[in-house]
Order: C-alpha cells, then structure tokens, then sequence
C-alpha cells in the first residue's frame, strides 16, 4: 500500500518536474528569426505598382 503511493507520488512529481521545464526552457529561448522576417528591415521598395 505504501509502496503504491510512493510509486503513484513518485509519477505526478515527474510530470510536475518535466512540465516546469519545458516553461522554463519556453521562457529563456530566443525569439524565432523568421518572426521578424516579415517586416523589412533594410529600406526595402515594393516595387510592384499595379
């Protein structure tokens, strides 16, 4: 009985443990670089006058 609960504790606190890291590795990764892409940075000309 008391190995059964252990075992049970012992899963929920790995859940626990690796849904934390995930949101703390989210949080500390860079920003994506095709999330500014979309934006023209360098003086860019749209060129097409239709």
């Amino acid at each position: 009985m008391l190995a059964r609960r252990f075992t049970i504790v012992c899963l929920l606190m790995s859940l626990f443990g690796m849904f934390f890291a995930i949101l703390v590795a989210e949080a500390s990764h860079p920003a994506r670089p095709w999330d500014g892409a979309s934006s023209c940075q360098f003086g860019c000309v749209n060129h097409s006058s239709r």
